[in-house]
């Protein structure tokens, strides 16, 4: 579990059938600090209707985001777990 920023969206045309109709927003993980970036922008699955500009917690569990879409062979693997009050 990682806390990010939401530094926009993605928009597909292709892709897996389980991935149709959800939400993908780029995720910038930020360091145990809250200020510093954590690596690169991560695509991730949003159930809860995250913003550009808000925080969140993200899940890496790829077992979590297969139940979240309800397809065992999905390619999914990140997914909004929270949006942060601060």
């Amino acid at each position: 579990m990682l806390r990010g920023k939401v530094v926009g969206h993605a928009v597909s045309t292709t892709k897996h059938r389980s991935l149709t109709g959800w939400r993908l927003l780029v995720v910038q993980p930020v360091a145990a600090d809250g200020k510093q970036p954590d690596g690169e922008p991560l695509l991730v699955l949003d159930h809860l209707g995250a913003s550009r500009g808000a925080w969140v917690m993200i899940s890496n569990d790829g077992q979590g985001a297969r139940e979240l879409v309800g397809d065992p062979n999905s390619p999914a693997r990140w997914f909004v777990l929270g949006i942060c009050d601060t």
